[in-house]
């Protein structure tokens, strides 16, 4: 029996429609953030009585995003290749404490310390896994652990800070009223790791590694330096998101990035990046930056806990990774 004109051409535009969502799946994530706005504003007006998109709540949103995006650019450029890191958190933190320790000498001295811890780390992390071929996992897991080991001994004992006044400007100040600095840095930046997976054979050389390391290595490319420099890029971007946030706080502390590591991988993953490897853009983690902001600005609205909120990070994380497993198997 053939199927009628009409179910025919209702099942056709429905086939193109996914076509052009799976090919442009920006699409979604955006739709996904303005409903998450619509939800928050009915949310805010029930309880609070007033609006919530508003210049100025949009421009608090942006300056809230900014250090997540930064330590998710890093875990973007990771992902890319096929890993991830999970010693970003207390790289952050390390670079914070960094910079009040040493900006008692001058400006310039405590963002370089804190830039420099940053590359430290990236690079004990490359070496371990591009050189020895550590599982990621398991190496930026036990960096993680040194790091807060060692600041653990540090962080109690008694020393002069300070937060150089450029670093208080970044973290918190706007500009023209809605304008927040640390977005200015994050557009800066954003660009810069854009442009760079799109147009420049390093970028190309991540994608190639995160798709397949055995073939990139017989067509002549050395794996192990492209780890390495992954490695410590995402170093660095977590350090310039420590210094975004004592920026903003003003007093290093040993929790001052933990709260940053599920939904720095949670970005990357809603923002299309395959946590597999080969796939995706830091374009999309953007997206997922802006959804994990608005998302905790609604949990603050329903008064959920901190430990909910790493509950629904987690939970995001493994679904989408299930169904990006699924949708790239060979089976």
């Amino acid at each position: 029996m053939t199927a009628a004109p009409e179910t025919v051409e209702r099942e056709s535009r429905l086939r193109a429609l996914q076509r052009f969502l799976t090919d442009n799946p920006v699409v979604i994530l955006v739709l996904v953030l303005v409903a998450l706005f619509v939800v928050t504003e009915v949310v805010n007006r029930h309880q609070v009585g007033e609006p919530f998109v508003t210049w100025n709540q949009i421009s608090t949103t942006l300056l809230v995003a900014a250090p997540l995006g930064m330590i998710a650019g890093g875990q973007t450029l990771v992902m890319l290749t096929g890993g991830v890191d999970l010693s970003v958190a207390y790289t952050a933190t390390a670079a914070a404490f960094a910079i009040s320790w040493q900006g008692t000498n001058g400006t310039l001295e405590g963002i370089l310390a804190g830039l420099l811890v940053g590359v430290v780390i990236g690079l004990a992390n490359g070496v371990g896994v591009g050189v020895f071929r550590v599982n990621p996992l398991v190496m930026t897991l036990g960096t993680s652990s040194v790091i807060f080991g060692l600041l653990s001994i540090y962080a109690g004992q008694a020393f002069e800070k300070r937060i150089p006044d450029v670093v208080t400007t970044l973290g918190r100040e706007r500009f023209h009223t809605y304008l927040p600095a640390n977005t200015l840095l994050w557009a800066a930046v954003a660009a810069v790791l854009v442009l760079g997976l799109s147009y420049t054979g390093y970028g190309r050389m991540l994608f190639a590694v995160g798709d397949n390391p055995l073939a990139s290595r017989l067509a002549g490319v050395r794996v192990w330096q492209v780890l390495v420099a992954v490695y410590v890029l995402c170093g660095v971007l977590a350090a310039l998101g420590g210094l975004l946030l004592v920026g903003f706080t003003n007093n290093p502390d040993l929790s001052l990035a933990t709260s940053y590591l599920l939904p720095s991988v949670a970005a990357v993953v809603i923002g299309g990046t395959s946590i597999l490897g080969g796939w995706g853009g830091y374009g999309g983690t953007i997206l997922g930056v802006l959804i994990l902001t608005v998302l905790g600005s609604l949990l603050t609205l329903l008064d959920a806990e901190e430990w909910e909120r790493q509950v629904i990070y987690g939970s995001i994380i493994i679904v989408l990774t299930a169904i990006y497993a699924r949708a790239t198997r060979s089976d």
